[in-house]
């Protein structure tokens, strides 16, 4: 099954909550990009680099922590114990 054939229903708060992160992080990606651009000092830059990625392994630990009482949960509720197998290949896929 691909990405995009299943949906998740986020309330409002939860979405907009998303988004802010989104923005915040592309914001951070922007501001290494100037910092290159303006020929900064290489630790400077991966020190920047490193807030991004704990920036992005935050918000995957609240997407997944969504995803596994949201999801999941009603998934399993449902009889659809595919969605662990999915879960599996997922949290694989994040900890490479």
């Amino acid at each position: 099954m691909s990405c995009c054939e299943k949906k998740t229903d986020r309330s409002a708060e939860e979405q907009k909550k998303l988004i802010h992160r989104l923005n915040r992080i592309e914001g951070q990606i922007r501001g290494i990009r100037g910092m290159i651009e303006k020929d900064a000092y290489c630790t400077d830059i991966l020190i920047q680099s490193a807030a991004v990625n704990a920036a992005i392994n935050s918000f995957n630990k609240d997407l997944i922590a969504s995803h596994i009482r949201g999801c999941v949960a009603r998934d399993i509720r449902l009889g659809k114990d595919d969605v662990i197998d999915e879960l599996v290949m997922t949290l694989q896929k994040l900890m490479k």
